[in-house]
């Protein structure tokens, strides 16, 4: 794995070994941050589950002032450290050795993200979880994009009821990134 553009661009970074992880390919990795790439200058971004930081890391390495990483796994955490060292990204980088859902509220009152990208464990419903942590919090906004990496047979009907809305979806053969915006009408 490697950063795949920026600043950093083609800098190896280590993965976490074993299967608690799903590093995001390059390929696919590619075709997001393509996506991504507006939003990014200056912006704050927030890596949920955070993994080896891949994520996050091209985010900086792409333009943006700040990354706030979130990962539980000790080792993974021990990666992400690592990855930000080799890469000198560590002054731009907070990393959250903590469960999501423990980190969403440490983070209710931060100053607002831009982007906050989750790749949680497949179809365990802990997007709906986390969304619904994030309401009435600080350091989301209307303007906050919100980007979940997802097995393709996830259901997000529920969005439709739950003051979120779908913006964009890119589907892959195994999993989908669906980009969403808050939209402040939710549905008892």
């Amino acid at each position: 794995m490697r950063v795949i553009a920026g600043k950093c661009r083609s800098l190896p970074l280590k993965t976490v070994p074993g299967t608690d992880t799903r590093p995001t390919t390059d390929r696919v990795k590619e075709t997001l941050f393509n996506m991504l790439q507006p939003y990014l200058p200056d912006c704050r971004f927030l890596d949920l589950f955070g993994g080896s930081g891949a994520i996050g890391i091209e985010a900086l390495s792409r333009g943006a002032a700040f990354c706030c990483f979130v990962e539980q796994n000790r080792r993974a955490a021990a990666c992400i450290r690592e990855n930000l060292q080799f890469t000198r990204l560590s002054e731009s980088a907070l990393l959250l050795v903590a469960d999501a859902r423990q980190a969403v509220e440490q983070l209710r009152s931060e100053e607002p993200f831009d982007v906050v990208f989750m790749d949680p464990p497949y179809l365990k419903g802990l997007e709906r979880e986390l969304l619904e942590r994030f309401e009435g919090a600080g350091c989301i906004t209307d303007r906050t994009l919100f980007v979940i990496e997802a097995s393709l047979k996830t259901d997000f009907s529920w969005l439709n009821h739950s003051g979120y809305e779908i913006i964009k979806e890119k589907k892959y053969k195994t999993n989908a990134h669906i980009f969403m915006r808050r939209t402040g009408e939710r549905e008892e």
